[in-house]
């Protein structure tokens, strides 16, 4: 079916193609850069364990996202069960993940700062 003639639950950016897998290359060559960095960062206990339960909802969200917004662009004849579907079940899943992430943050820097969990090895 002609492009012209599929119904959008949002209408994807007028990006050419060429510069989508630009830009897609750049993302996955950063998304590999940080994986590594944040390994390392773990391996030589730079970073602390528990930040993992920081980062791992965080990276689930992105992914949710990405996911999401082609779901969200996805040409389709008639309804789009799968944006219905998103807003309604996805939507509340990243909130819940974010609002997890941040209180555990907040939970994680207030323990350091007020003496409260010492963290392993200490």
């Amino acid at each position: 079916m002609p492009a012209g003639e599929l119904d959008y639950a949002f209408q994807p950016w007028g990006v050419g193609d060429g510069v989508a897998a630009v830009v897609g290359g750049i993302a996955l060559v950063g998304v590999a850069a940080g994986a590594v960095v944040l390994m390392r960062g773990a391996r030589r206990g730079v970073l602390d364990p528990r930040w993992w339960s920081v980062v791992g909802p965080l990276v689930v969200v992105g992914l949710m996202a990405g996911v999401g917004w082609r779901v969200l662009t996805a040409g389709v004849v008639g309804a789009n069960i799968g944006a219905g579907l998103l807003l309604v079940l996805g939507a509340p899943v990243a909130a819940g993940l974010v609002v997890w992430a941040v209180a555990r943050g907040v939970w994680l820097i207030a323990g350091r700062r007020g003496g409260g969990v010492a963290s392993p090895g200490v």
